[in-house]
């Protein structure tokens, strides 16, 4: 199986900035992606970005122009930046990978706390 670790979040001031890092592990033998959800309390979860293996990415409308993802397919690392925090920006975030054959599925990180207040 595959195991997700994410580091960062915790109470950041609003106009300030995010990093969180996400490292994979385990069977991991066909990433077709991988990227950051997040949902707040009361809502669904939705996308805030993903990068894909050809190198494309994918921005959640709510943080286009101030977001940025990277990924390391040695070490299955991703890492995302979002700059300009407000405090709609507060949830839970996810890292996901999306693996091919032979797992054909979606894993999940256990989430990390963003809350955006000052």
């Amino acid at each position: 199986q595959v195991h997700l670790v994410e580091s960062g979040g915790g109470l950041v001031q609003p106009g300030g900035s995010l990093r969180l890092s996400c490292e994979g592990s385990g069977s991991i033998i066909n990433v077709l992606a991988m990227g950051w959800y997040r949902q707040a309390p009361g809502k669904q979860r939705e996308l805030v970005a993903s990068i894909h293996t050809d190198g494309t990415t994918q921005y959640g409308d709510s943080v286009k122009g101030r977001i940025s993802i990277s990924r390391d397919d040695v070490t299955n690392t991703v890492v995302l930046e979002l700059d300009r925090l407000k405090p709609e920006d507060t949830a839970v975030y996810f890292c996901n990978l999306r693996h091919g054959i032979p797992f054909s599925r979606d894993f999940w990180g256990q989430g990390t706390q963003v809350t955006v207040s000052s």
